[in-house]
């Protein structure tokens, strides 16, 4: 079993089973935008024991996972993302600025970071804002609509963006933008560690941060991993 996980994909291994991920993120693996290196590979890179990830694996897989997220069909995914993770960026993000705009102003002088990090999710708050709109306003209707007509045998109208890769391309480029700006995020505050003259807020504020970037984790897992490859494979279907 062993030698047969390391030739898998990380990102494969966790859209089999979504328990993987949080071992993934013990090891400090990244399952979302670096997903499609080979477990072996990650693992020389990262300086993990094969052996011991694939054992923690091996039992995480042995779980009963709480969603089969493959099982869902297109549409159901799209709705679960926009329901859940879209609309917990959206509510998120006001109180997450307020709270790093206060430390940076009134840590900052003690703690330069700060600035830094404020400055990088203000950058992520409204990348993504753009970012969801694109995928609700163009991208997922699209794929419910390709779903239907797979669903109906009936046409599908072409796109105005011509092939799907093309939207799937840009989304797949941002997601490695905003992966990239809070694995900064992480660097800039010690993986979340507060220092010993830390405040409330401030304490409130690393949390907070720290739980975004676990949801933007499976947020856009489900997107890269499950939903943009049955994507394409229906959109090929329906144009062979």
């Amino acid at each position: 079993m062993m030698s047969k996980i390391a030739e898998k994909k990380v990102g494969s291994i966790v859209a089999e089973n979504f328990r993987t991920a949080k071992i993934f993120t013990d090891y400090g693996i990244d399952f979302c935008c670096k997903g499609g290196i080979k477990l072996s590979d990650a693992c020389e890179k990262k300086g993990v024991d094969l052996d011991k990830i694939s054992a923690d694996l091996e039992q995480a897989v042995k779980q009963q996972d709480e969603k089969h997220y493959q099982d869902f069909g297109m549409t159901d995914l799209v709705d679960h993302i926009v329901n859940v993770h879209h609309n917990y960026v959206e509510t998120t993000i006001p109180s997450l600025k307020f709270y790093v705009e206060k430390i940076a102003k009134v840590h900052g002088d003690n703690h330069p970071e700060l600035l830094e990090i404020r400055d990088e999710f203000l950058n992520t708050a409204g990348a993504l804002t753009s970012h969801m709109k694109k995928e609700e306003f163009v991208l997922f209707p699209y794929i419910k609509a390709m779903e239907s007509a797979k669903k109906n045998n009936f046409p599908l109208s072409p796109a105005h963006f011509g092939s799907i890769e093309n939207p799937i391309a840009m989304m797949e480029e941002e997601h490695e933008t905003e992966g990239d700006r809070f694995r900064k995020i992480s660097e800039l505050s010690n993986a979340y560690t507060p220092p010993a003259d830390a405040c409330q807020t401030y304490k409130v504020a690393f949390a907070m941060l720290q739980e975004f970037e676990k949801d933007l984790h499976t947020h856009i897992h489900l997107e890269n991993n499950i939903l943009f490859p049955e994507a394409r494979e229906v959109f090929n279907s329906l144009n062979s």
